[in-house]
């Protein structure tokens, strides 16, 4: 098969050809096309060129006509990442979830759920009326931290599914996790196919896979039946930019015109051309960036490095080994175990931005997780200065006695029993209660801890006590939000006001 070139970027080179042919617009986006027909406002910030490349949709060869430039530049993506097709999102990878949860519906109306997927995907189970059952993965107690699923849990949990009655017609799975854990794709997709059931991976943290030696493999080329790549987190597209992945698998034909249809109900009429732009040079970049890749993966080993000389602070890939999930490691990701230090990570996240404005990714109670994007390089010393003055801090106030109590923090709480089918539950009649009167309840929200985003309360779901005192938690620490819920503390829980008059009309 005779390889597309690479080097190009139509999408961007067409939205080029047409700024600089200096066009008269008397059509939407309203800024006019030039800083001097009503775009100054947005020139003065971020300079012209973003005002003369915020063209609309539907225009004769950029959008319009046969093989226009978009779909050339989505077919680059396609051979880049090893996928049949690939459709470009501009509301996150959260679009992409809810996408192929409305495509899916299409194989069947069963799915299985690793437990630690992100709360879009669950919002997605609800609008096309899934029915889900849940697969739990491997968790490192210590950290709180989801891992993945081995293939041979997740056969047992298929089969403990079909001996019930229940088969799903797709499993939904995630690899690589926020801190980087990578599960073993190509044997999770050996094991779905093998029972007829088509895989989903959010891959939305490995959008960077399969584009350095060093890097672990695209999950389409492993396998995957859609994958979910949140192109903005680490490949260097803007903000929101992100994209679907079609594998060319058992599933492919069947699959790629549910996407279609579903694609179509969750994208914008309106899509930003900038952002699309941008997954057009994050492609190009990247098929073009492996020196730049493995300069980033040099900074990221370095600053694990220096992170392992300093003996209040230690790696937490290092015990990666320990869970037999875990078969390759995002080497872009460094999470450091700050635990010896007597705070919590929170504490030591906030003092790094506000002390010296270092921002790392996200913190738990006894880490914080730098990301190192496939193309950055961030400077390492200055990374280290500030963690080592914030180490020194923390030992001066544990010598004083002021311990942290945040590092106190209650374990990731187990699902509780789904008492009513996630959709009937959010439609019902609900009504908001105390968070002590809720427990027993059942849900009528999606309640998910930030970050990760991870979904601790689907509808339909029994609040335990357990979940009430987690997310409680969450909402009190510095850093942690929780999506969906009733007020910012959790005080209170919106429950379905009669789930068996509920579940007679549904």
């Amino acid at each position: 098969m005779k390889l597309m070139d690479q080097s190009r970027a139509p999408y961007v080179e067409s939205i080029q050809r047409l700024a600089e042919s200096g066009p008269l617009q008397v059509m939407v986006p309203g800024h006019g096309g030039t800083a001097d027909h009503g775009g100054g406002h947005l020139a003065e910030a971020y300079g012209e060129k973003i005002v003369n490349y915020d063209v609309p949709l539907m225009l004769d060869g950029i959008d319009l006509g046969e093989n226009g430039s978009r779909e050339q530049s989505q077919q680059l993506a396609a051979e880049a990442w090893g996928a049949r097709r690939v459709w470009w999102l501009t509301n996150g990878a959260s679009q992409g979830n809810r996408t192929a949860a409305l495509a899916v519906r299409g194989l069947g109306e069963r799915v299985l759920m690793q437990r630690s997927s992100h709360s879009s995907f669950t919002d997605g189970v609800l609008l096309g009326g899934l029915i889900p059952a849940f697969v739990a993965p491997n968790v490192d107690e210590r950290h709180g931290i989801a891992h993945g699923l081995t293939p041979e849990r997740l056969d047992e949990a298929i089969r403990e599914e079909i001996e019930h009655g229940r088969k799903p017609a797709s499993v939904y799975v995630v690899s690589p996790s926020y801190f980087g854990s990578t599960a073993d794709v190509r044997g999770l997709a050996d094991v779905a196919h093998s029972h007829g059931v088509a895989l989903i991976v959010d891959g939305a943290w490995g959008a960077h896979f399969g584009f350095h030696p060093e890097l672990p493999e695209s999950p389409a080329r492993l396998g995957a039946d859609i994958v979910i790549s949140s192109t903005h987190k680490l490949a260097g597209s803007l903000t929101q930019a992100s994209m679907l992945h079609l594998g060319d698998g058992p599933f492919a034909d069947v699959l790629e015109p549910l996407i279609d249809r579903a694609y179509t109900m969750t994208a914008s009429t309106s899509a930003s051309a900038i952002l699309m732009g941008s997954l057009d040079l994050a492609r190009r970049a990247l098929v073009q960036g492996t020196e730049k890749i493995g300069q980033s993966l040099r900074c990221a080993e370095q600053l694990r490095e220096q992170v392992r000389a300093d003996d209040r602070l230690s790696i937490i890939s290092d015990h990666f080994d320990e869970f037999p999930d875990i078969v390759a490691t995002d080497q872009l990701r460094v999470a450091i175990d700050v635990s010896k230090l007597g705070q919590s990570g929170h504490w030591v996240r906030d003092r790094l931005i506000v002390e010296h404005n270092v921002f790392f990714e996200m913190s738990t109670a006894t880490s914080i997780v730098a990301v190192i994007g496939a193309l950055a390089t961030p400077d390492v010393d200055r990374i280290m200065t500030a963690l080592r003055a914030v180490a020194d801090e923390a030992d001066a106030m544990r010598r004083a006695g002021q311990a942290d109590k945040a590092t106190e923090f209650p374990p990731l709480p187990a699902a509780g029993t789904l008492r009513m089918l996630p959709r009937a539950a959010y439609f019902a009649e609900s009504v908001v209660v105390t968070a002590h009167q809720a427990i027993g309840r059942v849900s009528a929200d999606t309640l998910a801890a930030y970050p990760p985003g991870i979904p601790n309360l689907v509808p339909g779901e029994e609040i335990t006590e357990e979940t009430v005192t987690f997310l409680q938690a969450v909402a009190a620490s510095p850093t942690g939000v929780v999506r969906g819920a009733a007020d910012p503390l959790v005080a209170t829980f919106r429950v379905v006001r009669d789930p068996v008059t509920a579940s007679l009309q549904s």
